[in-house]
């Protein structure tokens, strides 16, 4: 691989020097910031040698090298544009500056990412409970053929319901948090939002609230229970203001007077004037939706089914968990989420697009990609799929979203709305009420089959396997060296330059690599990093760490130490290259929170200690801790994962057969 030339390639690609403001990379992937995105030709720069994929997250457009060859490809960019190279101040700068849209966005998904698993186990206990309370039996329900399942199905009820009542605690916390304040604060400002006081939220209308006469002011006493936009204003005052109280109360009074202050303030702000009306505002937005969904029925549903796949291409889904909180949370008035419903809708027209590539292609790689990336997005995560074979390919995309607009106009055809989150796909029947069981499956079928023909049609009409010119060329007599051996001329690299020579093993070798920390061990397409989850990278596991500490998975030697210490490459005694990338974007850590106890080109032995790791700094500075360990040599490897939820350092957490 000739790399001043790939780099000078890179650099007319991304829009030639000029539209440069910095470069810099990771373990894996290139980094740019550049002046106008939309000069990039990603087409072109998907086609150079080595590249295995192209993304654009937020503002920064990242080209995916793979461990080693990204190193090598940097430094001589780096050269060709003086060595330019972007620091801390640029990432700060960009961090602040940045897309409003974009911003608001990734706040959103910030505050409300980590309170997904307690509304998800919420909603798919309220599945349970429909299963239990529904009429499927000749009209009768579980719990009126068997009375001693009542209780059961009276206490799922009660655990279902929990989440949605007491949201504006889990809200509280996470926001609070996210706004720089503190998140105990912001739960107890969430707990007296549903204080058992107070009138719950859901007998607004039914019964008179009580009222606080206090001064002459007469204050409704009224509950929040199941809203969102409130709690999120009342969690960003409660943080400024406890901010600005720690600026000026003496160290000695702060830890008194501080609490005590930002809860009084904000609690009379709240039930004054800020929760009033923005309450009456997530109702009118909730309510708005909804009328607009239901007024257009079937074109509604169409309209919306074909436009998420590019909102998700945004980031833009993410400002609809709020929306779609509210709308389940007020299921009684609303009937249910329409949104859920539609994102299933679009996840399995992706998946079966990508299917229909994987049944039409001949080219290996793509092979190897479509076979993970389809099956991912049919269970409800589609990054994969659409960054890496449908957006690339262009008309499979254009399949998917027609797919989507056909089972969502269905869906909205037949009043079919979700009534609990989950994993919107194949997975989507549990958040789905029994009796909409078959139109849901119905909207499947009509989604996954007009996606599937579709893009096989677009596949024969506009000869998506025949690149043209050049890239007939390349595609011919390059791809199997790709699969084979691109990503082992990396690897071979990195050995190299650890005085290291390469080992190949035979074809019955077995290398049992053991986790590297202690924590849960997941199958890497379930990595919260798109890429890695694609396995463009290379097969492994994801790891979600108890700790910091990082020990060897395998007896050999370490044949890549990044820089900033958050990833090393290992060769194993048997010939296997290993990578284990410390979190995910840490390298704008710029090696804070890393320490090292091995240098390149040392001997280690299985349990070693290689790195620690401070998840905690991780954590505050709003990156995730999860760890991956793949192997980027990827063609004729055979990998089998072992998940575990409590997994300890040296558990065995994969095998790798060649």
């Amino acid at each position: 691989m000739d790399y001043a030339k790939t780099a000078s390639l890179v650099i007319k690609y991304v829009g030639g020097k000029s539209n440069i403001k910095s470069v810099a990379h990771c373990a894996t992937r290139l980094r740019f910031q550049l002046k106008d995105n939309e000069l990039r030709d990603e087409e072109a720069i998907s086609d150079l040698e080595g590249v295995k994929g192209v993304f654009l997250t937020q503002s920064q457009f990242q080209i995916i090298f793979g461990s080693g060859t990204v190193n090598l490809v940097c430094a001589e960019v780096q050269k060709q544009l003086g060595n330019m190279e972007e620091g801390p101040e640029d990432k700060e700068a960009r961090e602040e500056k940045g897309n409003p849209i974009q911003r608001f966005i990734k706040m959103l998904s910030d505050i409300f990412v980590p309170i997904i698993p307690a509304i998800v186990a919420g909603g798919l206990l309220m599945g349970l409970n429909n299963l239990l309370t529904s009429p499927l039996f000749n009209g009768q329900a579980v719990i009126e053929l068997f009375p001693q399942w009542q209780g059961l199905a009276t206490a799922v009820n009660t655990f279902a319901n929990a989440p949605f009542t007491f949201l504006p605690v889990l809200i509280g916390f996470s926001a609070t948090k996210k706004f720089g304040g503190n998140p105990f604060l912001g739960a107890a400002m969430g707990m007296i939002m549903v204080h058992p006081d107070l009138l719950n939220a859901y007998q607004i209308g039914i019964a008179d609230p009580p009222m606080w006469n206090i001064f002459g002011f007469q204050i409704a006493a009224i509950g929040y229970q199941g809203t969102v936009l409130p709690v999120l204003a009342v969690s960003w005052i409660l943080a400024n203001i406890e901010k600005r109280l720690r600026r000026i109360t003496p160290s000695w009074l702060d830890n008194l007077t501080t609490p005590l202050l930002s809860i009084l303030v904000t609690s009379f702000l709240t039930f004054i004037f800020v929760g009033p009306v923005l309450r009456e505002a997530g109702n009118l937005l909730a309510a708005g939706i909804t009328w607009l969904y239901n007024t257009l029925g079937p074109v509604g549903g169409a309209l919306f089914g074909f436009a998420y796949a590019p909102i998700t291409m945004t980031g833009m889904h993410h400002s609809f968990i709020a929306i779609e909180t509210q709308l389940l949370a007020d299921s009684a008035h609303t009937g249910g989420s329409f949104i859920f419903s539609t994102a299933s809708m679009n996840n399995v027209a992706q998946g079966a697009a990508v299917l229909a590539v994987l049944l039409m292609t001949k080219n290996d790689k793509i092979k190897s990609i479509c076979s993970a990336s389809g099956i991912s997005a049919l269970l409800g995560i589609t990054e994969p799929a659409m960054f890496g074979v449908t957006l690339k390919l262009k008309y499979p995309f254009y399949a998917a979203m027609t797919g989507s607009a056909v089972g969502s106009a269905y869906l909205a055809g037949t009043r079919t709305l979700a009534q609990a989150l989950g994993a919107a796909g194949l997975p989507g029947f549990i958040s789905m009420k029994p009796d909409h069981y078959l139109n849901f499956a119905i909207g499947i079928l009509l989604s996954m089959g007009v996606s599937f023909i579709l893009t096989i049609v677009f596949w024969k009409r506009f000869g998506l396997e025949k690149p043209e010119g050049k890239k007939a060329v390349k595609a011919e007599t390059a791809v199997k060296a790709e699969v084979n051996r691109a990503e082992g001329i990396e690897t071979a690299e990195d050995v190299e330059s650890a005085g290291g020579a390469e080992h190949t093993g035979d074809a019955e070798t077995t290398t049992i690599l053991y986790s590297p920390m202690k924590g849960e061990i997941l199958p890497v397409d379930q990595s919260m990093d798109e890429v890695f989850a694609s396995r463009a990278l290379g097969d492994g596991i994801a790891l979600n760490p108890e700790d910091g500490m990082v020990h060897a998975p395998c007896d050999g030697t370490i044949s890549l130490l990044f820089p900033t210490k958050h990833a090393v490459g290992i060769t194993s005694d048997t010939g296997v290259e290993v990578l284990i990338h410390i979190g995910i974007n840490t390298v704008q850590l710029d090696g804070a929170g890393f320490e090292a106890y091995v240098a390149q080109g040392d001997k280690v032995k299985r349990g070693d200690k290689l790195i620690l790791a401070d998840l905690k700094l991780i954590k505050e500075k709003g990156l995730n801790p999860q760890t991956m360990m793949i192997l980027p040599e990827g063609g004729g490897l055979k990998t089998e994962v072992y998940p575990l939820a409590g997994a300890d350092a040296g558990t065995r957490a994969m095998a790798v057969r060649r």
